[in-house]
């Protein structure tokens, strides 16, 4: 074991175009200067909360602040789990995935980032398939959710590639002014019923 006092640090999913792994505070750097780069276009928002936007340096504290907060408040039946994406050894995004009463209701929510020049290459799909795969495959989860805008038609392009159903309608407003989000869900049986990578380990 590589990390015997924080054991998530050699967690590693692998795809056979990415790894994905926890960040270390080395990589939080990086990765903040990739999210500061670019995420989406100037007129958009598609999280629920506009943290993609904040002005420095209330961003940087802010990035750093919400990863060391993941560590400190994990525990076993509520945690989450944000991971570097890595292509070819490049950090390109993130994949998170959380839970909230994780031993009864065996139910996890999704969420990611990529920077904007590795956009459209089909690397968020393979991310999503690859925490689900964690999920359903090694950690017993029953349902996966998640959420995106109405505009965000990249987001719910992918949720439905995997295997998502369209689960009711949602209300956000990370700019305090409120929009409609399309919810979707996945059990494991239709997670089994679309093909994936082959060698998700």
């Amino acid at each position: 074991m590589g990390h015997p006092l924080w054991p998530l640090f050699d967690l590693r999913v692998r795809t056979p175009t990415l790894v994905l792994r926890l960040p270390t505070d080395e990589d939080l750097v990086t990765l903040a200067a990739l999210a500061q780069a670019g995420i989406h276009e100037t007129d958009e928002m598609p999280f629920g909360y506009p943290w993609s936007i904040l002005p420095s340096p209330a961003f940087e504290r802010g990035f750093v602040q919400y990863h060391w907060s993941l560590r400190a408040n994990w525990k076993p039946d509520d945690w989450g789990l944000d991971l570097l994406v890595e292509h070819e050894g490049v950090p390109i995004g993130m994949q998170g995935l959380f839970a909230r009463r994780f031993g009864s209701l065996r139910t996890v929510h999704t969420g990611s980032w990529l920077g904007r020049s590795w956009q459209g290459h089909g690397h968020g799909k393979v991310m999503r398939q690859a925490v689900l795969a964690l999920a359903f495959d090694r950690l017993g989860a029953e349902v996966a959710e998640t959420e995106a805008f109405f505009d965000n038609a990249r987001s719910s392009g992918v949720s439905r590639s995997v295997g998502y159903r369209e689960n009711g309608l949602g209300r956000l407003a990370p700019q305090y002014v409120p929009r409609e989000t399309r919810r979707y869900r996945i059990t494991p049986e239709d997670w089994s019923a679309h093909p994936t990578p082959a060698d998700i380990v």
